[in-house]
């Protein structure tokens, strides 16, 4: 049975299955998931003026959202110092690069696709610069609440901006997770690790041929 490469933790799938997320990649997900929907709801509520006069407790909103983003940064690199390093290196690299297959799907044609397709690479791209965006710009907001020399409207613009494509984004994502009928099935793989295998020949073709050459099946 062939295993994915770069998801080397967790025990082996199941009889037609295919291992495709360790739980490094899992743990990551899943830490980013809960705390950009905490960040999300609370940073709607600070945005909105009228939805921070019914919610009330404003203060004690934006707390929750400051220790959110902290725990969030914290957990992240905690699971990336004391997680499997390697096989997230290995991932990183497969979603940096964008060869001709890729180009083609994104142009809509016909096109085999390897571990991660091209719209799940550009997903992970985006999601991390939104991310690392996000941190810059929500710490000079809060050293602009202590120091004078720190406001400025570029942060509160940046961190806007980003709120409301990351919210077409996730949109778009959870749409491709939980709805889409040829899609929804990848949910497996980053919820219990494995997907089936008749899924990933499928649809992503030219993953399933480097673990058979890999493994020599």
């Amino acid at each position: 049975m062939p295993s994915a490469r770069g998801s080397r933790s967790g025990p082996a799938p199941k009889l037609g299955f295919v291992r495709r997320f360790g739980r490094t990649q899992r743990a990551l997900h899943w830490v980013h998931a809960a705390a950009f929907f905490v960040l999300l709801a609370t940073g709607v509520v600070l945005w909105l003026p009228a939805l921070s006069v019914w919610v009330g407790r404003r203060s004690l909103v934006k707390e929750i959202h400051v220790w959110t983003a902290v725990a969030w940064a914290a957990a992240i690199a905690l699971i990336i110092v004391s997680g499997d390093r390697k096989g997230l290196r290995a991932d990183w690299r497969e979603i940096e690069r964008i060869d001709r297959d890729d180009r083609r799907w994104l142009l809509g044609r016909r096109a085999p696709q390897g571990r991660f397709n091209a719209g799940q690479k550009l997903n992970a791209i985006v999601t991390t610069a939104f991310a690392l965006l996000f941190a810059a710009s929500g710490v000079l907001l809060w050293l602009a609440v202590r120091d004078s020399r720190f406001r400025w409207d570029g942060p509160i613009v940046v961190h806007d901006a980003l709120t409301l494509m990351s919210l077409a984004l996730v949109l778009g994502h959870l749409y491709l997770a939980l709805v889409h009928p040829t899609t929804r099935h990848a949910l497996r793989g980053m919820t219990l690790g494995d997907v089936r295998e008749d899924w990933a020949r499928k649809h992503h073709p030219k993953w399933i041929e480097e673990n058979e050459r890999q493994t020599g099946v």
